[in-house]
């Protein structure tokens, strides 16, 4: 990617992340309308680029949350399509600016670049709310929502591309027990790609556009069991649609795995690497045009 270009990426998405992790800070059911105003920013990003955007809201406790969903125009009119998602939450007491800032940066300038090109593939992009505890694996959270509310309505989720911590290098990278097996890189500097055995068609071509980014180097994991042998694998919104099963992977920089500041105060916008994370958009954008279209797809 050429020098230009990469810096204006670096710009787009470091003015995403300072809107979220900085002018609204953490993004919580308690922190007053702070869920609401960084709905309206992704809402705002998604409109400009020219794509349909609706809320998908419901109640939680006494308040009113939503997922926003900006559909490309290859899926327009379509109820088979490929989700491209990030939550936009944080746990309280962090701006969140890897988790999950850093992806809805990316998903964001993602969904901009492409709103006027050409997919084989029909695409929604997708705001998660409610990815943290407390509301974590119950009812209430978002992805879960979508995910019923897909199966009610008779859509088809072709395969989720989720985007869980996206922002972080490091000099050292550390691995869960389970993963210590020679082959994984000793620095921090590659994008992840994590898939159960039934993604295992959508994660082998998103693979494969990844691997067309000489930029951005890239390592895969494929587990059986929908990840249960290795819990950390299942702590983000690709598992709801694992549970439902449904074909997902999780795109990350391996979160707590190698970022220090995962869940607390120091979870910053001067932390984050955004050359890499200009990178991934890149790397997205050669995944989505490897994905196989909605009439030859399992």
């Amino acid at each position: 990617m050429a020098d230009r270009e990469i810096e204006t990426l670096r710009e787009a998405l470091r003015e995403h992340v300072n809107a979220l992790a900085v002018d609204i800070g953490p993004r919580t059911p308690s922190n007053g309308d702070s869920l609401v105003r960084a709905a309206k920013y992704i809402r705002s990003v998604f409109e400009e680029a020219g794509l349909p955007v609706k809320e998908q809201d419901y109640q939680y406790c006494d308040k009113r949350v939503a997922n926003v969903l900006a559909t490309h125009p290859t899926a327009t009119g379509s109820s088979a399509y490929y989700v491209v998602g990030a939550h936009y939450d944080t746990v309280p007491g962090t701006p969140g600016a890897d988790d999950n800032a850093s992806a809805v940066a990316v998903m964001l300038e993602l969904a901009r670049r492409l709103s006027h090109e050409r997919l084989k593939a029909p695409v929604l992009f997708a705001a998660f709310t409610l990815e943290e505890p407390p509301a974590y694996l119950t009812g209430h959270q978002g992805s879960r929502i979508f995910v019923r509310s897909c199966r009610t309505s008779g859509d088809r989720v072709l395969g989720a591309i989720v985007l869980e911590m996206v922002g972080f290098t490091a000099p050292r990278q550390h691995y869960p027990y389970l993963a210590r097996w020679p082959g994984y890189p000793a620095e921090g500097n590659f994008i992840g790609i994590i898939a159960n055995w039934r993604s295992w068609r959508v994660g082998r071509a998103v693979l494969r556009g990844f691997r067309k980014n000489i930029g951005l180097p890239v390592e895969s994991l494929f587990l059986p069991f929908n990840g249960r042998l290795l819990p950390e694998t299942r702590l983000s919104d690709h598992a709801s649609f694992w549970d439902a099963g449904l074909p997902a992977l999780m795109i990350t920089d391996t979160a707590f795995f190698r970022n220090p500041n995962y869940h607390l105060p120091s979870d910053t916008i001067d932390t984050l690497d955004f050359t890499f994370m200009a990178e991934l958009v890149k790397s997205l954008e050669l995944a989505l045009l490897e994905l196989p279209p909605a009439q030859t797809s399992s």
